[in-house]
């Protein structure tokens, strides 16, 4: 009798998924198909999306090299070509480094290029803040810009600022040159007080607090 009620429940559940195969076959496979053709797409993706990030990086590697060679204005020409091309990671670094290169044959056009990245919504707010801060050290030294310059890097000193450091560095240095060695100490003691100080600017910051102990700056 077990045996013959096992059989029954067997061949009732074979008629029931037979009957359901009847019904929605035709959706299970093309179900299987859309999950088949997804992974393949995706994986497609993947793999091009990995190709593009090699292609970038080589470009990326090439243009440094010249710039390191001493072309600046092929390195300039090759940086730019990837600012329009590629991963956006890529895109941006490349803006970066070509602001930089910029800066470095000419330091107003540099703090333009790093300041149209900081108005550039799409940019990260770090990382316009970064942008930020490279123009606000190129127009230091220009004459007609370095109060303006300097009040750029005070905005960028504020406690909550991951950019901080670097930007309080950039002013104490700044009024040091200028012979304001109080104003410089000030900047200075707010270094030696920032718990998240960096080891490498605390080790900095010695010279520094020296120089201020030693009063004005002589510079040509």
């Amino acid at each position: 009798m077990d045996q013959f009620i096992r059989e029954v429940d067997e061949e009732y559940r074979r008629e029931q998924i037979a009957a359901l195969w009847r019904r929605y076959g035709a959706l299970i496979v093309a179900l299987a198909v859309l999950v088949v053709a997804g992974v393949a797409g995706w994986r497609f993706y993947e793999t091009r999306r990995e190709q593009q990030a090699q292609a970038a990086s080589a470009r990326y590697e090439e243009a440094l090299q010249l710039a390191r060679d001493g072309k600046a204005s092929e390195a300039e020409s090759a940086l730019s070509g990837l600012t329009g091309e590629g991963p956006d990671g890529y895109r941006l670094v490349a803006r970066f480094r070509l602001a930089a290169e910029t800066g470095r044959r000419e330091a107003s056009d540099g703090a333009k290029a790093f300041e149209a990245i900081a108005g550039d919504a799409a940019v990260p707010g770090a990382l316009q803040d970064l942008a930020r801060l490279r123009a606000a050290v190129l127009r230091l030294d220009m004459a007609e810009a370095a109060d303006e310059a300097v009040r750029g890097l005070e905005r960028l000193a504020a406690p909550s600022n991951p950019w901080r450091h670097t930007a309080r560095e950039m002013l104490g240095l700044s009024l040091l040159k200028r012979g304001d060695v109080e104003g410089a100490g000030k900047w200075f003691d707010q270094i030696a007080a920032d718990r998240e100080t960096p080891a490498g600017l605390r080790s900095r910051l010695e010279i520094y607090v020296a120089l201020v102990a030693g009063g004005r700056v002589q510079t040509q």
